[in-house]
Parts: C-alpha cells; structure tokens; sequence
C-alpha cells in the first residue's frame, strides 16, 4: 500500500448548532465517568468487551503500526494468580508488612484521601480484566523485530478510548498499574518485546459502591485549557 491507494476523508456533515450539542451531550456523559474500588461479579456481555476493544485499536498510532495488545481475562485461576503478584508488590509499595514503603511519604500522602491500600479484591471479583501491553517492537506483522514509534503516546489515546467506550456501555472501570509489572507478561502469556501498562478492570459496580469526594474535584475548564 503507498500513497497513490489513498481513500477520501468522510465525516458525517454537522450543523455548527448540531456539532456543538453533540459534543456537549458526550462530554456531559463522559463527566460522569469516575474510578470504581468496588464491583459485583455481575456478567458483561463479551460483545461489550469486543466493541470495546475494537474501538481502542482505531487509536492513532506512530506509523500506524498500532503497538498494543490487549489481553483479556475471565479465568479464575489467572485472575488469583494476578491479584496475589500485584498484592505482593502493593505491600512493599505501601510498607504493609512493616518494612519500609517503596512509596515516598508525599506519594502515600497524596493516595490517602483516597483510601488506597494494598488489598486489591477487585482484581479477582470484577468479571474482566483487561491488561494492557505496550508493544516496543513488531510493526503491524508482530514480528518482534520491526521498530515501533511513538509507543507510549499511542497505547495511551488508546487506553483512553477504551475507558470512554466501556463508559458508554454503563460498564465501570479502575485503572491499576503495580510495579513492577513483569509478572503480568507471564501470567498473560505475552512475548518479551512487550511491556505491560496497566490492568483496565472492568465491570458493573457493587451495589454499595462509593466514590471518594477527593476524587469529585475536577480542575475547571479555564485551568486546564488557554487560547492563544
């Protein structure tokens, strides 16, 4: 493929009055959006998961050469096997086990309101988790050879994209990244070349579930944006 095989951009055509409240009506939902500590085991649909998925890997990417995976898991023996690794590794971060914490005290300071610690059931009860790896190498082939660009910038739109879509489908989420996070390329089976990002978990919440106040606050528009 070169070039001369390109094919026209199309976008739907909006009235400026129709792209405004288009946005608007998804940012309102995506406001809504918030980290979930506690879920049900409550099925999902796969086809959710898929879409999902689908929707993550039409994310822009160095070259296109699309440098992510996207490991699924629902058995419960990979599950445990993961909650037991992070939980190790969320110990030495906290210093639960008395030894000093990995973390500094600014850090732990900065987690306290919102009530992290180092158990972690989520990642045995919600019904997926969705482990994220960052491919360094492999091009669009997956040879494990062709050098890849861009590649955290690129498996980060994409997780973003995967957060929105699973939002827009009533399915919460938490984003949970132990470190290290070797263990996760065994326990998902995944070449060497990759390195796991994060453990999107995914799934409705439990009945009693609770957000933070801490986490309410959002910088306002007029902070986080300036025209020039």
């Amino acid at each position: 493929m070169n070039a001369h095989d390109a094919q026209p951009y199309t976008l739907p055509h909006l009235s400026d009055e129709e792209a405004v409240a288009r946005v608007q009506d998804f940012a309102q939902r995506l406001k809504q959006r918030r980290t979930c500590r506690w879920f049900s085991d409550a099925p999902v649909p796969r086809g959710v998961i898929e879409a999902a998925i689908a929707a993550a890997g039409s994310a822009p990417s160095g070259a296109n050469h699309q440098p992510w995976h996207f490991a699924v898991i629902t058995a419960p023996d990979r599950k445990r096997a993961i909650r037991e690794a992070a939980e190790a590794e969320e110990r030495r971060f906290y210093g639960a086990d008395g030894d000093e914490p990995k973390a500094g005290a600014e850090w732990l300071s900065a987690l306290k309101d919102l009530g992290t610690d180092a158990d972690k059931p989520f990642l045995e009860t919600a019904p997926y988790l969705i482990v994220v790896f960052a491919q360094r190498k492999g091009g669009i082939a997956e040879d494990g050879e062709t050098q890849n660009y861009y590649v955290n910038e690129s498996v980060g739109i994409a997780c973003g994209l995967l957060l929105a879509t699973l939002h827009e489908a009533g399915v919460a989420t938490l984003t949970h990244t132990p470190s290290p996070m070797g263990f996760l390329r065994r326990i998902c089976e995944r070449p060497e070349w990759e390195k796991p990002v994060m453990i999107v978990v995914a799934g409705r919440p439990a009945p009693d579930a609770t957000v933070p106040a801490h986490a309410l606050v959002k910088k306002p528009l007029e902070q986080i944006a300036s025209w020039l």
